[in-house]
């Protein structure tokens, strides 16, 4: 795992992205699978963060596992269903779609209380396996986020709070799957999920 970062003025005030993503990072995964990360792209996200906590309508998630359905332990929501959510949301929504040449229709956001929440090893469920796009910005405080091939072989760690993007692609929901594991004294964290459904026609 990376080293823990620590807090700056970059956590304060007015929440706003930088729309040329300066410093972003392409790490190829193999098998076609790859993701970007950019730390801090969402500067002043603690604002955005307490906004999503108040104004959105959580609800728990259940997921199928063998012969059961589980409770996930972390509380989700979408946008504009159970939320107003923020204009800068749609604005990384617009931002991000211009970038990958794809529409993020979809805005799903998942609430991290605490180190108990977490999610297992797992590939999202999405229509366009071979090519699909999946961006998140983590608001509040960091956790864990690891990434492996279905294949074998290591995982890739990452520590994502604090306004950083993170982007899977190429072949990564086919590929590979990813985990969010529970981490003891964590504070609460809020990612901003954005996934589409159909090419944009360039």
């Amino acid at each position: 795992m990376k080293g823990i970062k620590q807090p700056s003025l970059l956590d304060l005030g007015e929440p706003e992205i930088d729309l040329d993503f300066p410093g972003i990072v392409r790490i190829d995964l193999g098998e076609g699978a790859w993701v970007e990360h950019l730390p801090n792209w969402l500067k002043g996200h603690q604002d955005l963060f307490e906004t999503l906590r108040e104004t959105t309508g959580w609800r728990r998630q259940e997921r199928q596992m063998y012969d059961q359905v589980i409770e996930v332990p972390r509380l989700i929501a979408k946008l504009p269903d159970d939320g107003s959510g923020d204009p800068l949301v749609d604005a990384m929504g617009e931002s991000l779609s211009k970038r990958y040449g794809v529409k993020f229709d979809s805005i799903m956001l998942a609430y991290y209380r605490d180190g108990n929440d977490s999610v297992a090893w797992h590939g999202d469920k999405l229509k366009h396996k071979v090519d699909a796009h999946v961006a998140t910005v983590s608001t509040g405080s960091p956790r864990g986020f690891r990434i492996r091939l279905l294949s074998g072989g290591p995982s890739r760690d990452f520590s994502l709070g604090w306004g950083d993007l993170l982007v899977m692609g190429g072949t990564c929901q086919k590929t590979c799957e990813h985990t969010i594991p529970k981490l003891s004294n964590a504070e609460p964290r809020i990612s901003i999920i954005f996934r589409h459904h159909y090419q944009l026609l360039l």
